[in-house]
């Protein structure tokens, strides 16, 4: 990420307004209008992705079989953010009785590697790249857990697609190219990797042809042979024997020893809507903590943009992420005080340590007693479908195990070596997460299916659209476009407080008198480009019988539906 520290150039570029002058209806900031259909709808990061979802369902499956097939087109035409390497979180729910669901498919650390292994490199944090960060991939496992739950469609038919697509080529998108060429500089020289990802030793552009031969067999024999041809056979062997090669840890019996989790989704009520997230690992319950902090305020009446709007927002989030250092974690290893974290008492307390004039440089989390692809599904039976996978770090660790076609994951890297720390580093544990699907409800029935990719900033930009529907008005569309403030520099679950207040950064779009008063309140401002995200969401409008879709411009995703 490239930083430029100099306010003045933050300034002008910031008044340099993200409109779309011709557009005759809607936010000026608006890219688009809505998708508006009533049988199904799709939003992926990528238009294939998204109309092979529609295929599925036209073909009679549902919301479930149609996520599935689209995440694993995005493992093959999104490699910079996802693939069978990483791991994978949904919520559904279910037309049928009527309730939601959660999937937690992430992976945990190699058994034999311990700790002293880290003290004996000298090492004071997981390394980011190489075999040190590779956790059990969970993504595989997570697509059959929710197939067996609630498919209807067989595998075979659900990854034809995919496979078609990987032996047939298709063109590379534009920001996908572009992250690829970022992932080839930090990981190319891994062994393994110039064989799939740079065909000709080239690393492929923006409409060049790509094709996975070895991802279209291993999407086959998962296909015919159901998860355990990935957890315990020819698979599980051959990422077995490449991790040892490499002086990785990760074991065959790591992999056949894997199971995803069933977890109850967890809510905070906003204004009348009941915004769902995951419990740790995960950080979906910082969104709500955000969000319970704010409910007390005029939002409405601060106005989008404003620095008395901005301000408050990111005091709130600094206050939420000092609980999310030092408490979210994987609950099998830590008593995690989940209920009381999203209480409204709890908010109450935490919110008067905002001063409405003086940006906080420091604080501490309270007292009470843990890159990406996001996909979003609906069918016309009233199914709907989030999902969020990710092998972290862009397209993950770099450790490609020969003839497969994907990468492994380095989520490893998420935990921290600070002895005493609820995500402390342990054989068999998994590290804290960023990856974020989310739900609403309304009256105890389905609204919305939504998520936005970005790393550890998944949080803040949740709550930021959940202000923008229900505070600010916005439609699904305008809702995403809009200009996103972002804070950075938070303590951490890896280890790291946050001494200096952090830094705001802010996306083209907002005004230079704002600007002025963030910096007379003590904020820092960055200009930190790429980090805001790629948002994807389905509405249902129950009256109407009736979907809308969006897709933001920060990708190359689209919604579709028919």
């Amino acid at each position: 990420m490239k930083i430029v520290c100099n306010v003045l150039l933050l300034l002008v570029c910031s008044t340099q307004l993200a409109v779309a002058y011709d557009r005759i209806t809607g936010a000026p900031f608006a890219s688009r209008s809505e998708v508006i259909a009533s049988n199904g709808m799709a939003a992926t990061s990528q238009p294939l992705a998204t109309q092979v979802a529609l295929d599925i369902l036209k073909q009679g499956g549902n919301a479930v079989d149609a996520a599935i097939a689209a995440n694993a087109m995005l493992g093959l035409v999104e490699p910079t953010g996802s693939g069978i390497g990483g791991d994978l979180f949904a919520i559904v729910w279910d037309a049928n009785t009527k309730q939601l669901y959660g999937l937690n498919a992430s992976g945990r650390s190699p058994l034999s590697l311990t700790k002293d292994e880290f003290t004996q490199r000298g090492l004071t944090k997981i390394p980011s790249f190489g075999p040190l960060p590779v956790s059990v991939p969970g993504a595989v496992d997570g697509w059959f857990e929710l197939h067996k739950k609630f498919g209807s469609l067989p595998m075979t038919t659900i990854l034809a697609p995919a496979i078609g697509y990987a032996r047939e080529g298709f063109p590379i998108s534009e920001v996908v190219a572009y992250y690829w060429q970022m992932n080839v500089d930090r990981i190319g020289h891994y062994p393994g990797f110039a064989d799939v990802f740079m065909p000709g030793c080239k690393v492929p552009r923006k409409g060049d042809i790509f094709k996975n031969l070895s991802l279209a067999a291993t999407y086959e024999k998962i296909a015919t042979g159901g998860r355990d041809a990935f957890y315990k056979g020819d698979i599980a062997r051959a990422i077995a024997a490449y991790m040892k090669e490499q002086g990785g840890f990760l074991s065959y019996d790591d992999l056949a020893q894997h199971t995803s989790e069933w977890v109850t989704p967890v809510a905070a009520n906003y204004r009348g809507y009941d915004i769902w997230e995951l419990p740790p690992n995960g950080q979906g319950i910082a969104a709500l903590q955000i969000l319970n902090i704010l409910e007390q305020y005029d939002i409405e009446g601060m106005g989008f943009g404003s620095a008395d709007y901005i301000h408050t927002f990111v005091e709130a989030k600094k206050l939420a992420f000092e609980d999310r250092a030092k408490y979210y974690a994987d609950p099998a290893f830590n008593d995690i005080p989940v209920t009381q974290l999203i209480s409204k008492e709890y908010a109450s307390k935490r919110r008067k340590l905002i001063d409405p004039q003086q940006a906080s440089k420091r604080l501490d989390a309270g007292v009470v007693d843990g890159d990406t692809i996001y996909l979003t599904v609906a069918d016309k039976d009233g199914n709907m479908v989030s999902l969020i996978q990710s092998n972290y770090r862009g397209m993950g660790s770099g450790m490609t195990p020969p003839e497969l076609g994907f990468v492994l994951q380095n989520r490893g890297e998420l935990f921290t070596l600070e002895p005493g720390h609820n995500n402390a580093y342990k054989p068999g544990k998994r590290p804290f997460h960023t990856i974020i699907p989310a739900m609403v409800t309304r009256n105890s029935k389905p609204w919305l299916s939504f998520g936005v990719m970005g790393g550890a900033t998944q949080p803040q930009m949740h709550a930021q659209i959940i202000v923008n529907l229900i505070d600010f008005g916005m439609n699904l569309q305008e809702a995403g476009d809009a200009p996103r403030f972002i804070h950075v520099g938070s303590s951490s679950p890896t280890g790291g407080l946050m001494k200096d207040g952090g830094a705001i950064s802010l996306e083209n779009g907002f005004a230079p008198v704002q600007v002025r008063e963030l910096m007379e309140r003590g904020h820092q401002l960055h200009n930190i480009l790429g980090i805001y995200g790629g948002y994807q969401a389905i509405m249902y409008d129950a009256d109407k019988q009736i979907y809308y879709g969006a897709s933001e411009s920060r990708k190359d995703g689209q919604a579709a539906g028919y």
